[in-house]
Order: C-alpha cells, then sequence, then structure tokens
C-alpha cells in the first residue's frame, strides 16, 4: 500500500508509504497501481521508498513527515485566496475558517 500526493506548483506526484492520517488531497493505492502509476506529460513522479533498516526507522519517519508537511505547505492555497482583505476578518482554507483573534 501507498499514498499518492500531488503537488501542483512544482508539478509533482510524490508516491510514499501509507499515511497514518487522512488528508483530503492524498489517496491511496494498492501495491500494483503505486508501482504502474504514470504521471502527465511535463510532470514528475517522486517515489519515497522507506530505509529497511532498523536503526534508521526514527529517522525516515522523521524524513518522511517533513516531505509530508512541505507537501501540505506546498498544496495551500495562496493568501490572495484565503480572503484575508475582507471586511469581516475572516479566511477561508478549505473547510476550515480562521477567525479573527478577539481583542
Amino acid at each position: 500500500m501507498a499514498t499518492l500526493t500531488y503537488v501542483y506548483a512544482d508539478r509533482a506526484a510524490v508516491v510514499g508509504p501509507l499515511a497514518v492520517h487522512a488528508e483530503p488531497h492524498c489517496y491511496d493505492l494498492c501495491d500494483d497501481h503505486a508501482q504502474g502509476l504514470t504521471a502527465p506529460r511535463g510532470w514528475e513522479v517522486v517515489r519515497h521508498q522507506p530505509q529497511h533498516a532498523e536503526v534508521s526507522r526514527a529517522r525516515s519517519s522523521d524524513d518522511l513527515e517533513a516531505l509530508a508537511d512541505a507537501v501540505r505547505e506546498a498544496a495551500r492555497p495562496t493568501h490572495s485566496l484565503l480572503g484575508e482583505g475582507r471586511e469581516s476578518g475572516t479566511g477561508r482554507r478549505g473547510h476550515l475558517r480562521a477567525l479573527p483573534t478577539p481583542s
């Protein structure tokens, strides 16, 4: 099993170990589909293969978490799309709403 995440800004499809948390733009794949995945012309497929040595398991987990955080950050909409200039002072990010700090 593997998880597929798209990074539209970098035109990359990242295939890595199965994610432990559900993300809106991540897709779980069986082994056959993960290995056979191809990307559209002009895109790159980045495959993250975990290290099999027990000694490096903690470091590999940290590396994977950093990669996942970078992918999530790249997938966030730009500030102009968040509605920060609105009079209400609320910004929208996907299904979450940021409320202003009470005065």
